[in-house]
């Protein structure tokens, strides 16, 4: 698991550091200039006659530049400063890593003497950046981008918003970025992941020891690591009972395939059983594409909500009276772990008795709307609701005592009391009719395993599953050629690799032992 911070918790986090725990700021600079001198010599390997420029800044970004140009001097590696900005409004910090470089005979200029540099350093703004770029500093921005070498941003490309990775105004556009401590969510959000470039987050001293009791509000899951420790073990003795039945109500006519996605994802996910409730022509092509599946009509609901373990409403089910009657009987007489998707959450949008129903339902729910979805269910146009995504998936799910996953290039998994979890995998090739649905079957596939679970839990877990389901099925097909069914086929190969196989030769790694 890896945080994502705001400005305000990583200078509140900097200040536990140094007043609390006691490492002074100028020890923490130092050891920022140091990742920012190995990032450096890096991008450097290779040149016979390398030439470093570091546009700085008078805050503390530009005190890291300052530092680092007085570093890379020590190795030999001919630096100039291009300074920008009112050097009497320079920080303490600042001040003191320019008095170190009085007698270093590093240039400082203002204007840069060449157009051609090895490595080009960006230390104009760092984080906290609220406001758009404008004057001097957008000129030297703009001048920046346009000179010729590779370009290192320090902690977040200047003009970039480090809390939603907006653009304010000009900006510059790094092929790389160090960060300092803890990875700063405009780097990963877009469009600011667009102008970082490869991110690099550098140990510079403050450590999850500086939250002091208050973590940061954003994290993303990462590698197998993360999902081994979190899929359910599958027990040797155990029966297609034992791993869970999905009660999928789904499909109508001429939306089948949406039922034979999700029904596939949730098998590919494990799921011992899955029942689909849709009509007679779906049942027909459920039948000639998942055999596997059980089936039957809207008519079966009450005997088979008693043998489910999840339910999961809405992939292709239309908005008929029967189809609402169902979605309105499963909110407000069961209680098992539910999942509402597609035409479930547009029924849900128009009904305020439903909406009533769903926040008081004793029973855990999963509601999984993209942009679209989300604007039908809160009333806000799709352009607000795309600025602060996760903002507004967070209020939906105080007001309806749920799980909100906000579906966007970016997904964003939201619940009240708990912080927000940022899918980061993903490609193009998943914006594609059908995958939707695939996360639907995914999420009850996996909750069925374990609904001890919470919501949650399982819905982190289904969404990072999901997304690398997503990459595995672009690599093999291309973004071009990716398909729903691609991305629900891929997902059984990588539960399969998170637990270590490899060529079916080597069995699951033991969840105690590790072995």
């Amino acid at each position: 698991m890896r945080y994502l911070v705001t400005a305000e918790e990583m200078r509140r986090y900097d200040a536990n550091t140094i007043e609390k725990i006691g490492i002074p700021g100028m020890v923490l600079m130092e050891r920022a200039a140091l990742a920012a001198r190995d990032a450096v010599l890096e991008m450097l390997r290779g040149r016979a006659f390398p030439r470093v420029l570091i546009l700085a800044g008078m805050g503390n970004n530009g005190g890291d530049g300052l530092a680092l140009a007085r570093l890379l001097d020590e190795c030999k590696v001919p630096v100039t400063v291009w300074s920008v900005g009112n050097e009497d409004k320079a920080t303490a910090q600042w001040n003191k890593q320019r008095h170190i470089l009085e007698h270093s005979g590093i240039e400082f200029v203002s204007e840069p003497p060449r157009e051609q540099y090895d490595v080009l350093v960006d230390a104009l703004f760092g984080v906290g950046l609220s406001r758009n770029v404008e004057g001097d500093f957008a000129r030297a921005i703009e001048r920046f981008n346009r000179l010729d070498g590779r370009k290192l941003a320090l902690d977040v490309p200047s003009g970039i918003c480090s809390d939603t990775g907006r653009a304010l105004g000009q900006a510059v556009k790094a092929d790389e970025t160090v960060t300092f401590a803890f990875c700063k969510r405009g780097l990963v959000l877009y469009p600011g992941s667009l102008y970082a470039g490869k991110i690099r987050v550098a140990d510079i001293g403050i450590t999850p020891k500086s939250f002091l009791g208050e973590i940061p509000g954003m994290f993303c899951l990462e590698g197998a690591e993360d999902l081994c420790g979190r899929i359910p073990a599958r027990a040797k003795e155990g029966n297609k009972g034992t791993f869970g039945k999905v009660l999928l109500i789904a499909g109508s006519p001429g939306m089948a395939g949406a039922a034979v996605l999700a029904a596939k994802a949730a098998y590919r996910a494990g799921a011992g059983m899955v029942k689909v409730l849709t009509d007679n022509g779906s049942r027909e092509i459920l039948q000639q594409t998942v055999p596997e599946v059980l089936y039957g009509s809207y008519k079966d609901l009450e005997e088979s909500l008693p043998w489910a373990d999840v339910v999961a409403v809405g992939p292709g089910l239309g908005k008929s009276g029967e189809a609402c009657r169902v979605l309105e009987r499963v909110i407000a007489g069961s209680s098992l772990p539910l999942i509402i998707d597609a035409d479930g959450l547009n029924l849900l949008a128009a009904s305020p008795e439903m909406r009533k129903d769903l926040a008081d339902r004793n029973g855990e729910t999963i509601l999984t709307p993209h942009v679209g979805e989300l604007a039908r269910l809160t009333g806000i146009l799709p352009a607000q609701l795309k600025a602060g995504l996760w903002e507004h998936g967070v209020s939906l799910a105080e007001e309806l005592h749920a799980v909100v996953v906000a579906k966007d290039a970016r997904s964003f998994v939201c619940a009240p009391m708990e912080p927000v979890c940022v899918n980061l995998l993903g490609n193009s090739g998943m914006a594609t009719a059908g995958s939707g649905d695939v996360l639907t079957g995914v999420l009850a596939g996996l909750w069925a395993q374990d609904t001890g679970s919470s919501g949650f839990d399982t819905a982190c877990l289904g969404v990072h599953i999901h997304a690398a389901a997503g990459d595995l099925a672009a690599e093999e097909q291309g973004e071009y050629g990716c398909m729903a069914k691609d991305i629900a086929d891929a997902v059984g190969k990588v539960i399969h690799k998170a637990f270590g196989y490899t060529g079916g030769t080597k069995g699951r790694q033991d969840t105690e032992t590790g072995k």
